[in-house]
């Protein structure tokens, strides 16, 4: 039956026009939620507030938050989505950050710039015919215990109950203003959750994860009944063994493939997943790969009637593993060099940066990089992808 949003049927994602649809998309990494390596930087600047961090370091406060606003205007622009289109994607992932939601003092109030810029880009994939998933990438506290999720390096959201109040109130507040907005195709509610790292994972820890789902699950729902929203597995969206049955009619399941050797069978278990519980399975991350894994990755996943969304848009790239390379300026360099220097203290992080000069002129040169019209778009990648 025709509806205004997709919709699931079994283990199929089915568009508003009734038929089964297989999603390919591209996630928008680095833009609300940064990643040091997109950057070149080494491991000290891998979160989005360590990268903060080197960023004052370099050219103090004003000249920071001068730098991040001019970023997120120009990192994605009606122009990028346009490109994204063009090579045809049919939606795209948007990773956020709660940092960009919520001011960082008390009380918590939902009131950060990533409002505007979500919509900003949610309007322009309106305008493109391109759809959007909302992917909390990074979420209060901490769902992941690593860089990926801006934490302190421990999940602490299961643990703390006004993260997880939080958490529901962004989510609630999210379907508030899509529940009735068909280019929204899905709430992905954590990416990532419980790294697998010694002193986080554990079977108690993966316990945690579904009951906080079916919480944030109802945050969504006290608002917006017909999304669909996305569930990814413990440990890197890898372990579906902590989900029980489905508790949601519109409910699709998240997995991730990266760096394992390519073999006949990389789907086999969460297609497995699929018929037994009558669910439909995403692979809503993957990539950063040869061409040759990336091109027989996507062939398994269309093979198995499973869709796709690669990672990721744009970032600094010598091999061409995205859609769009940044070409740095010469003076970031230093940058890269100081980001992976000793900086742990105040004479470290004098010894070690770079003339004043440089440091302005490389984030100046950085920005204009980031530019869509100064990238270089990678036609292996997207071969690679059969677009």
């Amino acid at each position: 039956m025709p509806t205004r949003f997709p919709s699931v049927a079994g283990t199929r994602i089915i568009a508003p026009d009734g038929k089964p649809m297989l999603w390919r998309g591209i996630g928008l990494g680095m833009w609300l939620l940064p990643e040091g390596y997109m950057f070149g930087f080494g491991p000290s600047a891998g979160s989005p507030r360590q990268i903060e961090d080197l960023v004052r370091q370099l050219v103090g406060e004003e000249a920071a938050l001068a730098f991040w606003q001019e970023y997120r205007d120009a990192f994605i622009t009606r122009d990028d989505l346009a490109l994204i289109r063009r090579c045809g994607f049919d939606h795209v992932r948007l990773p956020i950050n709660w940092r960009q939601l919520v001011p960082e003092e008390l009380p918590r109030r939902l009131a950060g710039p990533g409002w505007e810029l979500i919509e900003r880009c949610v309007a322009w994939c309106r305008e493109l015919g391109l759809g959007v998933v909302l992917d909390l990438h990074g979420a209060p506290g901490g769902q992941t215990g690593d860089n990926i999720d801006d934490s302190p390096g421990y999940p602490f959201l299961y643990e703390d109950e006004a993260s997880q109040e939080l958490c529901c109130r962004i989510w609630g507040e999210l379907a508030r203003r899509y529940a009735d907005d068909p280019t929204v195709w899905a709430y992905e509610l954590l990416n990532e959750p419980i790294a697998h790292h010694e002193g986080i994972w554990s079977p108690e820890m993966g316990a945690r994860l579904e009951p906080l789902y079916r919480r944030l699950t109802a945050a969504i729902r006290a608002h917006d009944r017909e999304h669909i929203i996305v569930l990814g597995g413990a440990r890197w969206n890898t372990d579906f063994e902590v989900f029980g049955k489905p508790f949601d009619p519109l409910l699709v399941y998240a997995f991730h493939r990266y760096f394992m050797p390519i073999a006949p069978d990389l789907m086999e278990p969460y297609a497995t997943f699929a018929r037994i519980r009558n669910v439909p399975v995403w692979l809503g991350e993957t990539g950063e790969n040869t061409m040759e894994w990336i091109a027989e990755v996507r062939r398994q996943s269309e093979a198995a009637d499973i869709g796709w969304a690669f990672w990721t848009y744009k970032r600094i790239s010598n091999d061409g593993r995205c859609v769009t390379s940044i070409i740095p300026p010469a003076e970031w360099t230093a940058v890269q060099e100081f980001s992976k220097a000793a900086r742990a203290t105040f004479a470290d992080i004098r010894k070690r940066r770079p003339p004043h000069a440089t440091c302005r002129a490389a984030l100046r040169g950085f920005l204009d990089a980031i530019r869509v019209a100064k990238c270089r778009v990678n036609p292996g990648y997207m071969a690679a992808l059969g677009l």
